[in-house]
């Protein structure tokens, strides 16, 4: 299995061109999954777990990998689903999400493919396990899901999202201003910390859940002015979407002259040196790793600031 993601660095100039590859697995049952694979640390043969105490019910228990201990969450009952219980057959995803490594055990992994965001949908509208999709995709007339891990993780282990009585007491922005601006996620739950991480700089704040209607909401107020800088001087974009991702996004405002003086602060839970360089090539103005928000209001800040 470890020779399913060894060229995974050599994928990276995927990022910017709206494409990703998505490692495939499966739970219990014949559905499909999809990770991103620049989120995918390794995959490996369920090593032997620990069990410790006060464990969330949904964490399956710890595994010592490379001298490190990941905790290992049962994808299938975090999601509603029946748990896993035998794991010795099956696999773990190590992953980094939002500044932390952690191990998803899954049935069985498949392989890789390489697709195009505008191939990844919304996911249907609807209750029940749905609530756990950022997106959806046809791949080989079969649906594919693609987990919203930014939810899973924060109902196991809730982030802080207020900020630090020393930012607010830092803060330079003119409160009174109640500037305009677009947060832009597919996760509900990364869009609802955004804004309480933001609710001390009394902003008014608009949303897109991808990076399709927010360009279609800025051309909209484009049409009505010529510099929607005046309106919505900046906006914060994750970079994977459905339909259009962070950096395209980012790559279409600066091509509209409508649109170009907006601020972009790319924020996002991937990792890797590559988004620094993207973050220069698209034109974006920062990129923040998810989730700090004494660092997330900060760079609001200054940049409403200047």
């Amino acid at each position: 299995m470890s020779s399913i993601l060894e060229s995974v660095n050599k994928r990276t100039q995927l990022v910017g061109q709206n494409r990703l590859e998505l490692l495939l697995f499966k739970l219990n049952g014949r559905q499909r999954f999809g990770i991103n694979v620049f989120k995918v640390k390794e995959v490996l043969q369920c090593p032997p777990l620990t069990i410790l105490p006060k464990l969330n019910s949904f964490v399956k228990g710890v595994a010592h990998i490379r001298g490190t201990t990941v905790s290992v969450i049962d994808l299938s009952a975090a999601t509603g689903g029946k748990p896993i219980d035998d794991v010795k057959d099956c696999f773990i995803i190590i992953s980094e999400y939002n500044r932390s490594v952690q191990g998803f055990l899954v049935r069985s992994v498949e392989r890789i493919i390489n697709m195009n965001w505008e191939s990844i949908m919304p996911p249907p509208e609807g209750a029940g396990r749905y609530s756990y999709l950022t997106a959806v995709t046809e791949i080989e007339g079969e649906l594919v899901e693609i987990l919203d891990v930014e939810k899973i993780l924060d109902e196991i282990s809730p982030v802080k999202t207020d900020i630090s009585q020393e930012m607010d007491e830092s803060l330079t922005i003119d409160r009174e201003q109640h500037y305009h601006i677009m947060v832009i996620d597919d996760s509900s739950v990364a869009r609802k910390q955004i804004i309480r991480a933001l609710s001390a700089l009394n902003l008014q704040i608009d949303t897109a859940k991808d990076g399709r209607e927010a360009l279609e909401k800025l051309k909209n107020i484009a049409s009505d002015m010529d510099n929607v800088a005046d309106e919505i001087p900046l906006i914060i974009s994750d970079i994977e979407m459905p339909e259009m991702d962070g950096y395209t996004l980012t790559a279409e405002i600066r091509d509209d002259p409508k649109l170009k003086n907006i601020k972009v602060v790319l924020h996002t839970s991937l990792s890797g040196v590559f988004n620094q360089a993207m973050v220069q090539k698209v034109g974006a103005n920062d990129f923040i790793a998810k989730f700090n928000p004494d660092e997330l209001a900060s760079a609001v800040n200054k940049h409403l600031s200047l």
